[in-house]
């Protein structure tokens, strides 16, 4: 496959996928986030990251992510995962806690992030790594991995770097899993744009709520709709699949689950529910 000619279509595509309304193409932004920017400095990105951590286990994101992830890999005796763009890494630490024999390879586009990991339990789990990686460019043999997975940070990739993401995953893994934030309608965005200056006024005695408000409010822009990312698989490979899977309710930011697997992989049904001891 010629990856620069589906990349020249992709890059212009709206987060909300090629026939997104007017009005949806009006709430994006090109703007990044501090998480995304050279020049932000490690200390206000890792405030963030530690914000991300401390949501996730207040609305218990990363139990229910680590259940998504199990479910899909629910008939691997020792399922081999990597997990991209892992933060704070704490969904390869609840894989771990859940599945007593999965192996996990946490990893992070920041060498930061991925030291911090490192210094941490998952550091001297058995059953775990830490190790840079870049998601377009995964240094392993096709077929190393039994999942490979993205969790609320996919909408940090640009369309002409997504759709490369998705087709290194699905080579270096059997199925590739994107759990991100569900991308709000228009009227929801116009909700939220109302709600903002609220939210400002509140944050403004925390100096570390003020990046996590940017930066929600960035991914919000940035997210991608169930239309958008079929696209993005048919740029990686018009034979990919694509599916969209349960997702448990509860309290916390709405997001949704995709499955993608290339041709030749064998499909499961997936059943949205729970593993291991929680």
């Amino acid at each position: 496959m010629n990856a620069e000619a589906p990349g020249r279509t992709i890059a212009s595509m709206p987060r909300g996928g090629p026939q997104a309304s007017w009005l949806d193409r009006r709430f994006e932004t090109d703007e990044l986030e501090y998480l995304d920017r050279d020049d932000a400095p490690d200390e206000v990105k890792q405030k963030v990251i530690g914000m991300l951590d401390r949501l996730g286990g207040l609305f218990k994101l990363h139990e229910k992510d680590a259940r998504t992830t199990l479910d899909v890999v629910r008939d691997v005796p020792s399922p081999r995962i990597l997990e991209l763009g892992a933060g704070h890494g704490k969904l390869s630490a609840k894989i771990l806690d859940f599945h007593p024999t999965a192996t996990v390879t946490v990893s992070d586009l920041d060498p930061t992030s991925v030291a911090n990991i490192a210094a941490g339990p998952l550091g001297t789990n058995p059953r775990a790594r830490t190790q840079v990686v870049d998601a377009t460019a995964i240094d392993a043999e096709d077929d190393s991995y039994d999942l490979v997975v993205f969790a609320q940070a996919f909408h940090h990739l640009p369309p002409a770097v997504a759709y490369r993401a998705i087709a290194e995953a699905t080579r270096v893994g059997k199925s590739f899993l994107v759990i991100d934030l569900e991308r709000r309608t228009p009227l929801g965005f116009m909700l939220f744009w109302a709600l903002r200056p609220l939210l400002q006024l509140a944050a403004l005695p925390s100096s570390s709520l003020r990046p996590l408000l940017h930066d929600g409010y960035i991914s919000a822009l940035r997210a991608y709709s169930p239309a958008a990312l079929q696209a993005l698989a048919n740029a990686a490979d018009s034979a990919i699949s694509i599916e969209f899977l349960p997702r448990a309710k509860g309290f916390g930011p709405t997001s949704m689950a995709v499955l993608f697997r290339r041709p030749g992989t064998a499909h499961g049904q997936v059943t949205g529910q729970p593993h291991g001891n929680h």
